[in-house]
């Protein structure tokens, strides 16, 4: 039996109004009242009924509330025994998820049925449609302007444990070898060997390979290499068993970590230097998912891009999170720039300006972006060239990049392109030999001619470089840099500096609900900020009729009388008692 509340249709009687006036008002002024008024009736719930039946099994926990309580547990950072007293105690998600009655049928759920309905939400891919929607609807909600964004990445790391590599090769052999002992015993006593065995799966065969002494890593790598490709060779005919992601983690930490030579018997296994092992290779056997990223470390990364103000800030209009992307941790930042823009600009939010850092303005991003219509803020890369002439001091012509003339405005005799699509401009020797800045000048003499060899990236390179120091540039740019507080935002408040989880699709779910979190508390932040003013501009209205007593009455009171009777009509009667 399916349990889904009408959250569109209001009620002819409030079933909040036994709390009191003024613990309500806090209530409305919250995330609790942002969530609740905003965005409780908008969860998608027709993706989570199909996973029930009407006529069959027990009845279902109301569905709006469970799917409500699965982005409330990744706001707050909750484990499942914290959110299932929080659903049953808290007064505040009570409020948010509309849970009216205090029966256990309504508050209380077990931590299996989180895990379940956790379950429904990964298969069904809602995280990217619960944070479009909902992101969408606060963008519309609070007159947020997106045509100003930013975009940069943080380091995320999953729930797994950090490993070296002698580890690394001894957990993914323990893992292969307890899979085999529990879903294949027999072949596991007729093959593996007590020796082996005693090896890796004794209780002190963790802290065994945890404590090898500096001196002893190579030896002990030589070992457990020559384990693993005996494994994997012992292994290989069998079809049940070569089957199993256990041993394609055995495959694949060879495969990275290692080099084979010769077959059979005479193989031999040489350990790879650490250097020469690809960012994407295997991290933890418990999260194939992750990468490696020199600089931060294992785990994944998170790309955010936020709208935000620029000049004075108006508290009544938050900033909010408008894209997140999820990906492991060895990916560059520099191909996550065009599908931003594609994802915003699909749901009517994307933006006329973004500002980002140097590993986003690479030449091919900053054509893209201005085939689509919005101007990449963002430092060039690499130093500058230490000459005081550069291609940005030649006149172009704008559609062919062809140069018309020098810096001293002499032009070229002539014009053209070599088959690695360089262009070559040639000038004469008498003009350039006489010029007095021939020192600081690109252009090289040579026996023929003086010869100024460029590409179209270069050139609009050195374009960059001289609109970066101009104070237009300067003055876009500083904005960048509040994007480094919505980071740390959103692993202080959300706990997404470390997660609960692993893996993939469940690290997604996680960061894309937290960002989803971040938004919700900047909206009740503003949304108090906005009633505060309100309140504050009636108080200041009726103050200024008081000393007034037309006719024996204070005009004061009669103002207050229509308010009395215009207030339920107002917008704002909602959340202001």
């Amino acid at each position: 039996m399916i349990q889904a509340k009408d959250h569109s249709t209001g009620l002819l009687f409030d079933c909040w109004d036994h709390i009191g006036p003024k613990r309500r008002k806090l209530l409305d002024r919250s995330w609790a009242g942002v969530f609740r008024t905003f965005l409780l009736h908008e969860l998608p719930i027709g993706r989570i009924i199909r996973h029930f039946k009407e006529s069959m099994g027990r009845p279902s926990k109301e569905l709006y509330a469970m799917t409500g309580a699965m982005i409330l547990q990744q706001m707050f950072d909750l484990s499942d025994e914290e959110t299932q007293r929080a659903l049953a105690f808290n007064l505040d998600w009570h409020y948010a998820l509309d849970i009216t009655d205090e029966s256990d049928a309504s508050t209380y759920v077990s931590e299996r049925t989180l895990r379940n309905y956790r379950r429904i939400i990964l298969d069904e891919h809602l995280a990217p449609i619960l944070f479009d929607t909902f992101t969408d609807r606060l963008l519309k909600e609070f007159g947020v302007d997106v045509s100003t964004q930013r975009l940069d990445s943080t380091h995320i790391q999953s729930n797994m444990r950090k490993l070296g590599r002698v580890r690394l090769f001894a957990t993914t052999i323990r893992k292969f070898l307890r899979k085999l002992s529990r879903f294949h015993p027999d072949v596991f006593a007729g093959t593996v060997s007590k020796e082996l065995a005693d090896r890796y799966l004794a209780k002190s065969s963790d802290s065994c390979f945890s404590r090898v002494k500096p001196s002893e890593v190579s030896r002990t790598l030589e070992q457990v290499g020559a384990d693993l490709h005996d494994l994997i060779a012992g292994f290989a005919a069998h079809a049940a068993i070569s089957t199993l992601p256990e041993y394609q983690m055995l495959e694949r930490v060879l495969r990275e970590q290692c080099t084979v030579s010769g077959s059979g018997a005479d193989a031999k296994v040489a350990v790879n230097p650490p250097g020469t092992v690809s960012p994407d290779s295997l991290q933890n056997p418990s999260d194939p998912d992750a990468g490696y990223d020199a600089h931060k470390g294992q785990g994944y990364q998170a790309q955010f891009m936020e709208a935000y103000q620029t000049g004075e800030r108006n508290p009544e209009v938050p900033n909010l999170i408008t894209h997140v992307e999820v990906e492991p941790a060895d990916k560059h930042d520099s191909p996550a720039l065009i599908p931003a823009l594609d994802a915003t600009a699909s749901r009517k939010c994307g933006p006329a300006r973004v500002v980002c850092d140097t590993h986003y303005g690479g030449d091919d991003n900053l054509l893209n972006a201005a085939n689509k219509g919005v101007d990449v803020i963002a430092p060039t890369a690499g130093p500058a060239p230490e000459g005081e002439i550069t291609l940005a001091h030649f006149s172009v012509e704008r559609e062919t990049g062809h140069i018309t003339a020098c810096p001293e405005g002499h032009a070229p005799f002539s014009m053209r392109t070599t088959t690695k699509n360089r262009l070559v401009a040639a000038f004469t020797h008498k003009t350039c030999r006489t010029c007095p800045r021939q020192k600081d000048c690109p252009v090289i003499l040579e026996k023929k001619a003086a010869y100024l060899r460029y590409t179209l990236p270069a050139l609009r390179c050195a374009c960059r470089r001289v609109r970066e120091n101009t104070p237009e540039f300067r003055e876009a740019f500083r904005w960048r840099a509040g994007i480094e507080g919505t980071n740390s935002q959103v692993k202080r408040m959300t706990g997404a500096g470390r997660l609960r989880v692993r893996g993939m699709e469940s690290v997604r779910l996680a960061v894309t609900l937290k960002a989803l979190g971040i938004n919700i508390f900047r909206c009740a932040r503003a949304l108090a900020a906005r009633l505060r003013l309100a309140a504050d501009a009636f108080s200041r209205f009726t103050e200024r009729f008081s000393h007034r007593r037309p006719r024996g009455v204070n005009l004061s009171l009669r103002i207050g009388y229509l308010f009395q009777i215009l207030w339920p009509f107002s917008p704002y009667a909602r959340f202001v008692a």
